[in-house]
């Protein structure tokens, strides 16, 4: 599998993990357990396992950094009773314009990361269960602004990251 996405700047990464601080010190399943040096907050513009990516990738980023603001949650089903919480990325003409843009140049990518079907979002916990949703909630500011920076491909086979807006 790989996946395309967006990175935010120092104060919007610390932010970030600081909702996944909070959350683990609550006892609920946060993000803040997974200690991978690939794991950083993130924006999923696209993911796949069979995505098929143009040699000119590295030439879409001309429109960072992009501005970007949070507007509440969203709750997607995981296993049976329990659930993802994720901070909600309100959608900007900027960056429907990068995501249309990225997918243009792509295929193979998943049907839930194509336009018209994405829901651009900054996972926060997995398998969170029902009965602590409340608790979570409760410990998140979800008064929060930020910008993305960077943009890397992430390839879960070979368990590389490649910068795509600051190559080396």
């Amino acid at each position: 599998m790989q996946s395309i996405e967006l990175t935010f700047g120092d104060s919007t990464d610390s932010a970030i993990r600081a909702d996944w601080a909070r959350l683990a010190e609550a006892g609920i399943p946060s993000l803040a357990g997974h200690t991978s040096p690939s794991n950083s907050p993130h924006i999923t513009l696209a993911a796949g396992a069979d995505m098929q990516l143009p040699d000119t990738l590295r030439n879409r980023w001309q429109r960072l950094p992009l501005d970007i603001s949070f507007s509440g949650v969203h709750i997607f089903p995981a296993r049976t009773g329990t659930y993802v919480l994720a901070r909600s990325v309100v959608v900007t003409r900027r960056l429907l314009e990068l995501h249309g843009l990225l997918h243009a140049g792509i295929s193979g990518a998943l049907p839930l990361t194509l336009p018209d079907a994405w829901t651009p979002h900054v996972t926060l916990a997995r398998r969170v269960p029902a009965h602590q949703l409340g608790t979570a909630m409760d410990l998140l500011d979800l008064r929060l602004a930020g910008c993305c920076t960077e943009a890397r491909l992430w390839d879960s086979n070979t368990r590389t990251l490649a910068s795509l807006s600051n190559p080396a």
